[in-house]
């Protein structure tokens, strides 16, 4: 698993500081984006309550409930930012997980930009290109470890 350079992990941490007190709301910004990008991942998500269209979807308890386990993951990202190969196996299981319920491996493209749209929407000008860097950093690392668990999980379906 790669590793952050300090300055990376340093202006994760901070950014974070202020975001992850707050987390569903600003998660709530980050899947409304996502829907944005693409609707049809709203299908993914059949609750009790029909969720059939973003807001429907956005409002519902259970999807709230996905909407903090996904900033909790974040925040977990950003705790282990010195030790990020100690989520490995919870990564790898997180993707696997994914490709188990029809998530494909393009969508985590979708949501890393998804990710971005809320840093910048929330931190307004404290939102610079190296944060944005160190960001991508981090996403790529975790999305790495979870595209694994997807492509480990799938062959197992093959077989």
């Amino acid at each position: 698993m790669e590793k952050l350079s300090e300055k990376d992990k340093g202006l994760i941490r901070d950014s974070w500081e202020s975001l992850g007190k707050n987390k569903v709301p600003h998660g709530i910004v980050m899947f409304t984006r996502l829907f944005e990008l693409d609707p049809a991942l709203l299908t993914l998500f059949s609750y009790s309550t029909n969720c059939g269209d973003a807001p429907e979807c956005l409002s519902s308890p259970e999807f709230l409930e996905h909407v903090t386990k996904v900033m909790l993951v974040i925040d977990a990202a950003v705790s282990h930012l010195d030790d990020l190969h100690t989520l490995e196996d919870f990564l790898l299981n997180l993707g696997r997980k994914h490709q188990a319920v029809g998530v494909k491996t393009q969508s985590f493209t979708m949501v890393g930009e998804s990710l971005l749209y809320m840093l910048q929407s929330s931190l307004g000008p404290a939102y610079t290109t190296p944060l944005r860097q160190a960001w991508l950093n981090m996403y790529s690392i975790v999305v790495s470890a979870m595209t694994r668990g997807w492509a480990k999980n799938g062959e197992h379906k093959s077989n």
